[in-house]
């Protein structure tokens, strides 16, 4: 039985991957992300559609939503 799946959505984004959507619901372009987190475009966009994954969203401001709604990003 999965009964304690809710229990993951506090644990759901790596650290990084938080980073990235706290600056991505800022207006930030993926290359802001990247030099404000001194790491490379790809690496921005990896992290996103990684969580875009996780969540089974088809986009970026989808994920945005959904993370929102689970309680994972404050704005």
């Amino acid at each position: 039985m999965k009964g304690n799946d809710h229990h993951r959505n506090k644990f759901l984004l790596t650290n990084r991957e938080r980073e990235v959507f706290e600056l991505l619901v800022q207006d930030k372009t993926t290359r802001d992300i990247a030099q404000l987190l001194f790491i490379s475009e790809k690496t921005v966009r990896n992290h996103i559609s990684n969580v875009m994954q996780k969540l089974n969203v088809k986009g970026r401001s989808q994920a945005v939503v959904e993370l929102i709604r689970l309680g994972e990003l404050n704005i």
